[in-house]
């Protein structure tokens, strides 16, 4: 079986009075605190999530 994708995500600007659906995006992905990476599979959702709150998240390495 091939190796999953992996990218790293990391929240670079606060949640703090964000639209709802944003929010749950970044929490969705894992992320609860600030400059907190996580390690998410690149699949299509979160790559999605990603876009949607791309002013928020920084990609920092891709596998």
């Amino acid at each position: 079986m091939a190796d999953k994708k992996m990218m790293k995500v990391k929240l670079v600007r606060s949640m703090h009075g964000r639209v709802k659906g944003h929010k749950e995006c970044v929490l969705g992905l894992g992320l609860r605190r600030m400059h907190q990476v996580v390690e998410v599979e690149d699949t299509p959702s979160t790559r999605g999530m990603v876009n949607k709150v791309y002013y928020m998240v920084q990609i920092v390495e891709e596998a």
